[in-house]
């Protein structure tokens, strides 16, 4: 039996993704910004054959609660993505390198010159993930005193991209011909103005550099909402999604694949990888102390501040060991609604403490504890019932769990048949079995 080929990447966090990994992690402390421990973790992942080394992004640091933050060092202390990412390109060879970038804040000259250049660092392995961004602290970085509303945020980003896709075809592929003998360096007939005046953007102009490797770089997403699927339907290629359990991974799937043709688009088009977590142990037992003892780990600032975020209400005065009121869910979302959604359920469903709320919720992912057999069985349940392409991992300790799932993991899954043993493309496009567009010029 042929199965389908699962496609990895990779969250990469400087000591992990758990609140308590900077506690836990064989990383040296000054991780966020050492380059050769980045170098040694995007190296360890191209070795597990991962598609894609992912930093997701905000342009901001917290400005209040200083306390709490103090005690979890997410967001207070990273390089700019797409510098790092061109670091990393001069020493990996096949691991696609993306990054988010945000619509609200940028302009689309800006990244379309950007990632043009990553991928021409990498060799046609850049991808993009599209964001609106999603927290008031990097509105006021830029002049604002808070985000505009959630769909006036996507209406601007879909112009955006717009933008950007014309500027990534202002050269046709074979629009530059160095031809000393002629005095020719391109074909001016090949290259095409953007003239774009919208209610966002005016641009007229070109970009300063010739087409990329892979036409463009890889363009990926991880909207929930109704409008979010439908810009991803659209546009994206690569869709994080971040459903817990598998009816509702299913249910996603033939939702937003299911959006595609009425943009002329084909399913095979877009793969989803569905978010998640795993604990390799030797038995389910072991990974689940492993895990336990991470959970523990969680101090109950961070906790409730991580809580408090998600749900956009304040939690700060509610006792750790009594139910979290149902009265106190907001109406509805601005920010990230499917991590609202997670921790309402939760509330309403399963009655939790706080304290048992910010032990359980996992921001959009699953956190699976078990042998490599069984998180490989996972894996494949998944991909056999339609519910995710591939998985989009994000380890609770790095190196640490990254190194156990690519010790025993990965070769479980390679005797298996569902993932790859070399890579095969030269391209995150070509490894990824996304065809190459064709420049809207020479259709």
């Amino acid at each position: 039996m042929t199965h389908r080929q699962i496609h990895l990447g990779l969250l990469a966090q400087p000591h992990g993704d758990h609140p308590a990994c900077w506690l836990k992690s064989s990383a040296p402390l000054d991780a966020a910004t050492n380059i050769d421990y980045y170098r040694s973790v995007a190296q360890l992942a191209e070795q597990g054959l991962f598609d894609l080394f992912f930093i997701a992004d905000t342009p901001a640091t917290r400005t209040d609660n200083l306390h709490v933050h103090s005690r979890n060092p997410e967001y207070n202390n990273r390089f700019e993505p797409i510098t790092l990412l061109s670091a990393l390109a001069g020493t990996t060879k096949h691991i696609g390198l993306g990054a988010t970038a945000s619509t609200s804040f940028y302009e689309p000259y800006n990244i379309a010159r950007l990632f043009a250049s990553l991928d021409h660092l990498s060799h046609g392995r850049a991808g993009w993930n599209i964001v609106t961004s999603a927290n008031d602290y990097a509105a006021r970085n830029y002049g604002l005193d808070k985000l505009p509303p959630h769909d006036e945020r996507y209406v601007k980003a879909r112009e955006f991209y717009q933008v950007v896709e014309s500027l990534w075809d202002t050269w046709e592929d074979d629009a530059f011909l160095y031809d000393q003998e002629s005095v020719t360096y391109y074909d001016p007939g090949k290259y095409h103005i953007t003239d774009h005046n919208g209610k966002y953007f005016k641009v007229y102009g070109g970009l300063n550099i010739r087409r990329t490797p892979q036409g463009r770089p890889v363009i990926i997403q991880a909207g929930s909402s109704e409008t979010g699927k439908n810009f991803a339907a659209e546009t994206a290629e690569v869709v994080f999604a971040s459903d817990p359990t598998l009816e509702a991974g299913k249910k996603f799937y033939k939702d937003l694949k299911g959006r595609m043709a009425q943009f002329g688009r084909d399913q095979s088009e877009l793969k989803i990888m569905a978010g998640l977590s795993v604990m390799v142990g030797e038995s389910e037992a072991e990974a689940q102390d492993k895990y336990q003892e991470l959970q523990r780990l969680i101090h109950p600032d961070v906790g409730r501040m991580r809580l408090s975020a998600d749900l956009e209400t304040d939690l700060s005065a509610l006792p750790l060991d009594e139910p979290v009121p149902v009265e106190m869910i907001p109406a509805k979302a601005n920010f990230h609604q499917a991590y609202f959604n997670q921790i309402a359920g939760l509330i309403r469903e399963q009655k939790l403490t706080l304290r048992q709320l910010y032990a359980s919720y996992e921001r959009g992912k699953v956190t699976l504890c078990g042998t490599a057999n069984q998180i490989t069985d996972h894996m494949m349940e998944w991909m056999e019932s339609d519910a995710a392409d591939g998985f989009m991992m994000s380890f609770h300790v790095v190196p640490d769990d990254l190194s156990d799932f690519i010790t025993h993991v990965v070769p479980e899954m390679q005797r298996r048949g569902i993932y790859r043993t070399e890579y095969t493309g030269s391209t995150l496009r070509e490894n990824l079995g996304l065809a190459r567009p064709v420049n809207r010029h020479s259709r």
